[in-house]
């Protein structure tokens, strides 16, 4: 029995090294493929920090880092996997927030209570194209002037690969994996695409918040579990609860 991730490349990588290591056999349905966009910001502006809800808001503007100067901002990243992108992407200062947008909004405006951060100060919010929360309003209406730059985009990918589509149809696969709402959005489209939709929401799907877990029981799945908190470890605390319970 194998566990399906659905997570985009390379970020799937790590995940299933760690559910290998867990004991798990893997799949992987990359149902998002990454799309960098180029940086186009006004050289002109005075940044005081940069703010990305995403790691490949990072990897999409990577190379363009250095010369863009914004490696000497301190970087508040939505959680410590985004963190850990700053870091290598060459950041030397970077605030880590509990796992959600809402925790990063409330992180920046903690800094500015605590006078590390001016109030009326500008952040540059590096962000995808399909945003599912107004960070930049919400930072807006606190006095911060925030500016969204693109770097990033995810295509949904239309189709399964193929021993995926042979684990639904003989059984194979236990617990389905999802990291975000458009990623399930996604996935469920293409198992559908597929014809394999009933037999892939028969079975618990796992998810990494309450948003995500939505786009699941909109769409008729009956086994929908929810981690403690926005984290991979806590996602993966929730798939071994849901096959636990499937054993019991």
């Amino acid at each position: 029995m194998s566990i399906l991730v659905t997570r985009p490349h390379p970020d799937n990588e790590a995940t299933s090294e760690n559910l290998r290591a867990r004991g798990h056999v893997v799949l992987l349905a990359p149902v998002l493929k990454f799309e960098p966009v180029a940086f186009h910001g006004e050289s002109e502006t005075s940044y005081s920090a940069v703010i990305v809800t995403s790691a490949n808001a990072i990897r999409g503007v990577a190379s363009q880092l250095p010369d863009l100067g914004l490696l000497e901002l301190p970087l508040f990243a939505v959680g410590e996997h985004t963190a850990a992108a700053g870091r290598d992407a060459g950041f030397a200062e970077v605030i880590v927030a509990g796992g959600d947008a809402a925790a990063l909004r409330d992180k920046v405006m903690q800094s500015a209570r605590d006078k590390r951060l001016k109030k009326k100060s500008t952040l540059l919010y590096l962000a995808g194209a399909d945003l599912s929360r107004d960070l930049g309003g919400e930072l807006g209406a606190e006095g911060f002037n925030v500016i969204t730059q693109t770097t990033y985009r995810m295509a949904p990918v239309k189709l399964l690969p193929r021993d995926v589509c042979e684990g639904f149809a003989a059984h194979g696969i236990e617990a389905v994996l999802h990291y975000s709402r458009r990623s399930a959005r996604a996935f469920l489209e293409a198992a559908r695409a597929e014809g394999v939709e009933i037999s892939a929401l028969a079975i618990p799907q796992c998810c990494l918040s309450e948003t995500v877990a939505g786009v699941l029981r909109e769409a008729g799945a009956s086994q929908v579990l929810v981690a403690a908190t926005p984290d991979e470890n806590a996602l993966f605390d929730t798939l071994e609860r849901a096959l636990r319970t499937r054993l019991a």
